[in-house]
């Protein structure tokens, strides 16, 4: 059997359906399951993952109703998931993307399923406007989300839940975050301005994209001038406003950009933990092409006894684990992993964080929890109980940022610790 060639869309479908196969084994994208494919593939196959992944719902649906049973074999589940995504975003291509995903499937399980997937697709073609009728009036498979997760949105945002649900199904945009320790805000917009790339300020460091750009298109990437960074990511260092000579503790610091942000803006005593080495492998090396250090060490944040040595902290930040549900656009795979009770179970971690990491505060200091989530377990409702719990806890500022076209789900609350 001859080997496809890398620059063919059967290579690309081939491999996004791997991935997604693994995601829907329980994998995460943050795995690097991107790794193993050719790196002159990976933009296309990454393109198809994320899509596919974004359309998974309506995909199911499709599937649903062009399957005399369902598949056994996710391989070739994944298969035509990707494939009908490219179908729908590719209308122009349909007879090529059909040829493609066949050959595709003749790499897969020895070929045996390379009849039914042909199969299945033409079928697809031919009933294509019955199909989009029925997906349409279908409100789980319109709205790309699982069932539950749509739940929750309506009953926590009645009023929003369609624009959270439409805004997780784009693709994200692009910001950057300007390094104000090597260059100024305006004077690297004239650089992109130089080379033909629209951008527009958003708050205090951060430039909004027009359109997306790869990274050595952008000037002095490599020098470490700018990091991308959504806007709402970068409210953290914002709102947490460290001031030089303050010691800082960045308690889930990877993959390290709001580490970063922190010492870009004050010459701080910071340290940042993350739970695995290799995570914190990557916020070093973010900071090393940013010109930044800090002491960065693998430890559990809620195990004080192997990190801290017992000298109170200024400020700290609590990026604390999560659903995700503020940032599903760039992690699509959520919405699949996730579970109705991983709600719950994130919300019982998240106290475990706070209860600790208020001891190393010192009286007078201020912690900033933040998540990427939408869901109020996870935020408001999640500071009620700790105040409830905390006396000594008074809250200075807390704010609810939901996806739009400029920036991701973010929730931020500062407290200040009373002494």
């Amino acid at each position: 059997m001859s080997r496809l060639p890398f620059n063919s869309l059967a290579y690309a479908l081939r491999e996004a359906a791997r991935i997604n196969a693994a995601v829907f084994a329980g994998q995460s994208l943050a795995d690097n399951l991107l790794g193993r494919v050719d790196p002159l593939a990976r933009p296309a196959v990454q393109d198809l993952v994320y899509g596919s992944l974004r359309a998974c719902g309506r995909g199911d649906f499709f599937l649903a109703r062009l399957l005399e049973r369902p598949l056994a074999v996710e391989e070739i589940r994944a298969l035509l998931l990707v494939a009908l995504y490219r179908l729908e975003t590719r209308p122009d291509a349909v007879h090529t993307v059909v040829d493609q995903a066949v050959s595709a499937a003749g790499q897969m399980l020895h070929g045996k399923f390379r009849a039914l997937v042909n199969a299945v697709l033409r079928n697809f073609l031919r009933q294509r406007e019955a199909l989009l009728a029925a997906v349409a009036a279908d409100p789980v498979a319109s709205a790309q989300h699982p069932g539950w997760w749509l739940e929750l949105l309506r009953n926590a945002w009645p009023n929003d839940w369609q624009r959270i649900v439409a805004a997780g199904n784009q693709p994200p945009p692009m910001a950057l975050r300007v390094n104000r320790r090597r260059i100024s805000r305006a004077d690297y917009l004239k650089r992109l301005t130089a080379i033909d790339i629209a951008a527009h300020p958003v708050g205090e460091d951060g430039l909004a994209l027009a359109a997306p750009q790869p990274v050595d298109r952008l000037p002095g990437f490599f020098d470490g001038l700018v990091s991308v960074q959504d806007p709402g990511a970068q409210r953290a260092a914002e709102i947490l406003a460290p001031r030089d000579g303050e010691r800082v503790l960045d308690a889930c610091a990877a993959p390290g950009g709001k580490t970063a942000h922190l010492l870009e803006r004050a010459e701080l005593d910071l340290l940042a933990l993350d739970l695995k080495p290799a995570r914190c492998r990557r916020v070093e090396e973010g900071l090393g092409r940013l010109h930044l250090s800090a002491r960065v060490q693998a430890a559990d944040c809620v195990r004080l006894g192997d990190w801290w040595d017992g000298q109170p902290f200024d400020a700290v930040l609590a990026d604390v684990p999560c659903t995700a549900s503020g940032v599903v656009r760039r992690n699509p795979d959520a919405k699949w992993l996730r579970r109705p009770e991983d709600v719950a179970s994130f919300a019982a971690t998240q106290a475990r964080i706070l209860d600790a990491l208020w001891q190393v505060l010192r009286p007078g200091g201020k912690l900033l929890y933040a998540t990427c989530s939408v869901f109020p377990p996870e935020n408001g409702e999640q500071i009620r109980r700790f105040l409830g719990r905390q006396a000594a806890a008074g809250l200075a500022h807390e704010e609810q940022l939901l996806p739009d076209a400029e920036r991701d789900g973010f929730y931020y609350c500062l407290l200040e610790k009373r002494g």
